[in-house]
């Protein structure tokens, strides 16, 4: 006799395989390939930011660099190569730096005898350099020339550029040998105005996260543990991703007179007596680009947020046949140079390609709103729009003035659901807990996400045990605790 066959519900069909249940990692790469943002480079561990993903970078760049000027900060550019002496001026910084370090000992490159090339004998430096993972040192020593009395005092620098630092298991984004950022290094009279210059530029990163990548976070301060090397304080911020692990987002560095001391970056002050700077540090980087997409991305791919985005709004041509192109074209055309004019980014898919390719297309790469012209929209004057966040729930036909008109509340409207999703699940992946018990038998227990604690537990000999077993950091301390707790979290 024939057993009854069991009815399981099929899965939708994703746009990404594998799906963020089944294999959040896969599903990952997955996305960044499909949303053409990347690809690893034939430089071990290294990648190759494409197009699309440098548009976005750029995006960041543009937004964030005035802000910096704003403040007083002044752009500049150091060499890529910094002296092996440098670095061992400042003894914890080179600990905390050395076995990531990518060294150059050779000017020139020598036939082998046997078809390759190695190190000439002949061309062997007399200090070795190393490719920067940090600018610290060779900054300290120009601010060391630059800085004479009070009155050069504060000297804001940053650069845009890359750094690296010789990674063992990468990442595209999260963690790669070789990375984009920009970093900042400032000088300062005093101890109040260095503090003052990280919590400053802490609140402008929050500022930028929460109102242009639209993720939130927690804000505040790192244990003396996982501070930055040879810092007398270090202030991050740490964002939770979809699948619990924190992400740290940003950091600002108090490093007091640690590294004015062994670059002498001495000034004469305001009693005419020579005294040591007070200096800073801080930065964001591209991994912020992994975090958009492990915080906002879905089983389709990327959604990028709106005021970020490349590519705001991406225009379909719908054709079922040649008698249609020109019209529908043109019409797009229109459209495109009336949204350029009022400052939207915009682009016509007017590949030779099916519309519905066009369209995943776009759903991939996360473009935030997305318009359909058929020759049914072309005759009455109107445009089928969907947004990207909300899929085809979201689907409507509006006269090309009405959606001209409402695309900037669509835009906002498409922002502050992403921000509030990010809250949400910020809060949902946070538990807070009292005792090492509470936390040992949540983690045993497979729980997700991270847990805060009382701040007097970081004493208890039993927290490193129970931190190596469920593989946990303390991120941060959070602010909006003043101090009372940290936030314990598996991280990338």
């Amino acid at each position: 006799m024939n057993q009854p066959q069991k009815n399981t519900p099929k899965k939708p069909m994703t746009a990404i395989t594998p799906t963020r249940e089944d294999d959040f990692a896969g599903w990952y790469q997955a996305v960044i390939k499909s949303a053409d943002l990347a690809e690893n480079s034939p430089v071990r561990g290294s990648m190759i930011v494409k197009p699309y993903g440098w548009a976005l970078w750029e995006n960041m760049q543009k937004t964030f660099d005035p802000w910096l000027k704003d403040y007083g900060v002044q752009n500049t550019a150091f060499p890529l190569l910094i002296p092996v002496s440098f670095l061992a001026k400042e003894a914890q910084h080179v600990e905390g730096f050395a076995k990531e370090c990518a060294v150059v000992t050779h000017h020139r490159l020598e036939a082998d005898g046997k078809g390759g090339l190695i190190p000439s004998s002949k061309a062997e430096l007399e200090e070795p350099f190393v490719v920067r993972p940090t600018s610290e040192t060779i900054i300290g020593d120009a601010m060391s020339r630059w800085i004479q009395s009070y009155r050069d005092l504060p000297l804001q620098l940053n650069q845009w550029g890359s750094v690296m630092r010789w990674e063992m298991r990468t990442r595209l984004f999260l963690r790669t040998s070789e990375f984009f950022w920009h970093e900042g290094h400032c000088a300062f009279e005093d101890d109040a105005g260095a503090t003052k210059d990280c919590l400053t530029i802490l609140d402008m990163y929050e500022k930028f996260f929460r109102d242009y990548l639209a993720f939130d976070g927690y804000k505040g301060v790192k244990t003396a543990e996982e501070r930055f090397p040879g810092a007398d304080q270090t202030y991050a911020f740490e964002s939770i991703m979809q699948d619990g692990k924190a992400l740290q987002a940003a950091t600002t560095h108090n490093l007091g007179t640690n590294f004015a001391k062994s670059c002498g970056i001495k000034y004469q002050n305001r009693d005419g007596k020579e005294t040591f700077a007070h200096t800073t540090s801080w930065a964001f980087s591209t991994r912020t680009i992994g975090a958009l997409i492990m915080i906002h991305g879905d089983d389709d791919g990327m959604i990028m947020p709106p005021r970020i985005a490349p590519t705001q709004v991406m225009i379909i041509p719908v054709m079922k046949d040649d008698t249609q192109t020109s019209t529908i074209l043109d019409f797009c055309d229109s459209l495109t140079r009336q949204l350029k004019s009022k400052g939207f980014s915009v682009k016509t898919d007017n590949r030779d390609m099916r519309s519905s390719d066009k369209m995943w297309d776009a759903v991939k790469k996360g473009i935030p709103v997305r318009i359909e012209v058929g020759a049914r929209e072309v005759e009455q004057g109107q445009v089928t729009c969907v947004r990207r966040d909300l899929g085809k729930e979201s689907k409507k036909t509006l006269a090309v003035h009405e959606f001209v008109e409402t695309l900037p509340q669509i835009l906002d409207q498409i922002h502050d659901s992403l921000l509030s999703k990010s809250t949400a699940l910020k809060t949902a992946y946070t538990q807070n807990l009292k005792t090492l018990e509470d936390v040992k038998s949540f983690y045993h227990a497979e729980g997700k996400g991270c847990v805060k604690v009382p701040v007097s537990l970081l004493q208890d000999t039993g927290l490193e045990a129970i931190k190596e077993t469920y593989s946990l950091t303390a991120r941060v301390m959070p602010f909006e605790d003043e101090g009372q707790t940290v936030l314990l979290a598996k991280a990338y």
